[in-house]
């Protein structure tokens, strides 16, 4: 298996170095590093990384911006943010403008590792109840129930319902167990939703599921 290539984005030096050894001693290539957003992009651009490990909070251009950028001029990186908060607004906006997912900066060191293969598989839905409840909190409230959004009505029913399971924060297997179908072909549907809606990848269908009222916070 190819080892995924990796940039850090953080304005503190210690964090880059930490984030350096667990990688590199995880079977991990570093390519690059940045002190903030800008330089981020920059390396992105000629380094073309598998996936880049994005400070939220930094001088020049933050982590959204760069974040922003990223996935529009290099769509096939993906992006995991840090944060020193469960809870942050700017972590859900970057889950919308295409981020894959997010840790906190005292994450394990055998986390980090496992959350930077999973994202650069493309399955990515990072601590799945914190994403939900991050998105829960801060989605554009639907004001009169269920509203099925434009995009959404090219689904058939079976994948509007896996996109609310998926939504909920479900895995496939669970997803396979609820409705009564094969782990198999659940991930034909989700792959299908995926290309229909234009979806990178899980944390992205879950902030689609809030903000079109197939799900409701607390549901």
């Amino acid at each position: 298996m190819t080892a995924p290539r990796v940039v850090i984005a953080d304005d503190q030096a210690y964090v880059r170095i930490g984030f350096r050894m667990i990688l590199t001693s995880g079977g991990i290539d570093v390519v690059g590093e940045a002190a903030d957003g800008a330089e981020a992009v920059t390396a992105v651009r000629d380094l073309q990384p598998d996936v880049v490990l994005m400070d939220i909070r930094m001088p020049t251009m933050d982590g959204l911006e760069a974040t922003r950028r990223i996935v529009r001029e290099t769509p096939g990186c993906r992006v995991l943010m840090l944060t020193t908060f469960d809870l942050d607004r700017y972590v859900y906006d970057a889950l919308s403008a295409g981020a894959s997912g997010f840790l906190l900066k005292d994450v394990t060191a055998e986390h980090l590792v496992a959350a930077v293969r999973l994202v650069e598989t493309g399955d990515a839905l990072l601590a799945p109840s914190i994403t939900r409840r991050l998105v829960e909190q801060f989605a554009a409230p639907v004001a009169r129930g269920p509203v099925v959004h434009g995009d959404v009505a090219v689904l058939t029913p079976r994948e509007r319902e896996v996109l609310t399971l998926v939504g909920q924060g479900r895995s496939n297997a669970e997803i396979a167990d609820d409705l009564t179908l094969s782990e198999a072909t659940v991930k034909t549907h989700v792959a299908r939703i995926f290309a229909k809606l234009e979806l990178r990848d899980r944390a992205q269908a879950v902030v689609l599921a809030y903000e079109t009222g197939l799900v409701a916070p607390g549901s």
